[in-house]
């Protein structure tokens, strides 16, 4: 059953200021190559731009969070004076609150640990559901019934959030974090409860990233068992961000910002009942306007 909604869905651009992220590790370490890369991000759409400094890829090692902030502050600090929300994507306090010192104004924390700190300075907060840590979260991750799993400990996350006084909250189901294939399908499946429970808890809404994730790479030919390369994996995000975004999912975290922008348009202009457009493409132009 569709819940199209007549707003477009919110476009968070993913920006890793890191060597070992799993789709764009490496490209964007250096400061002026992530703030050129934020800035195409934000052209192409990006109603938000989430910067992390270490990567969450299974098998993944901690960062120091010296080393995260050296990463991502000059980073969000440059983008911050741009037409765009940033949003800072960490684990840690202290990255935390220096992120948001520099002009993020989302939390977007993997670990559901920061809500805290969210409620003390005011800013949004994304509690995400993982299983286990990057560096085991995939070995074997097992749950009885990982629907209502799930979605019980978002829920128990957002009552904590709600009650420390955080008012902008979104949950994510964790889409490849502690989850194998079925699991991630079962959760894809089951989006539109999600979002009912997400709101009747005082949510904002439910978050989706799914964008060039490992489970994508296995849905080739029939016999096929090759798995698909990350370059390989568009169609797949592209498609599982759009079921997102019929299923009222509010926010969808993806690589491919331009695609996802204009099928987020087009799926808002039926349910609006008018052809699809997007209020944000003045907000485009005038950016590109300063530029030239």
């Amino acid at each position: 059953m569709s819940r199209l909604s007549d707003t477009p869905p919110i476009v968070m651009g993913v920006l890793n200021v890191t060597p070992d992220s799993f789709f764009d590790g490496g490209r964007y370490l250096l400061p002026a190559d992530a703030i050129a890369h934020g800035r195409t991000l934000i052209e192409a759409g990006a109603d938000i731009v989430d910067v992390g400094g270490e990567s969450t890829r299974p098998g993944a090692s901690p960062v120091d969070p010296d080393e995260e902030l050296r990463r991502v502050l000059p980073v969000v600090e440059a983008l911050a004076a741009e037409p765009v929300r940033v949003s800072i994507d960490t684990t840690k306090r202290p990255v935390a609150l220096a992120a948001v010192a520099a002009g993020a104004t989302l939390i977007n924390d993997v670990s559901g640990t920061l809500w805290p700190t969210a409620a003390e300075r005011g800013v949004g907060w994304v509690a995400m559901h993982r299983q286990g840590s990057p560096a085991d979260m995939q070995q074997h991750p097992s749950y009885g019934d990982v629907v209502a799993e799930v979605r019980d400990a978002l829920l128990e996350l957002a009552g904590r959030a709600r009650g420390a006084g955080v008012r902008e909250l979104w949950v994510d189901p964790g889409i490849g974090f502690g989850k194998t294939r079925a699991h991630n399908l079962a959760l894809l499946g089951h989006l539109a409860s999600l979002v009912d429970d997400a709101r009747a808890a005082g949510a904002a809404g439910v978050l989706v990233g799914t964008s060039r994730k490992s489970f994508l790479g296995t849905f080739a030919d029939p016999g096929d068992t090759d798995m698909l390369a990350t370059d390989e994996r568009f169609e797949g995000s592209l498609a599982t961000a759009v079921w997102a975004m019929t299923q009222g999912v509010g926010m969808v975290r993806v690589h491919d910002v331009l695609a996802t922008r204009r099928a987020a348009a087009l799926v808002a202009g039926p349910a609006a009942g008018r052809p699809a457009e997007d209020p944000r493409d003045e907000r485009q132009q005038a950016m590109r306007e300063r530029r030239s």
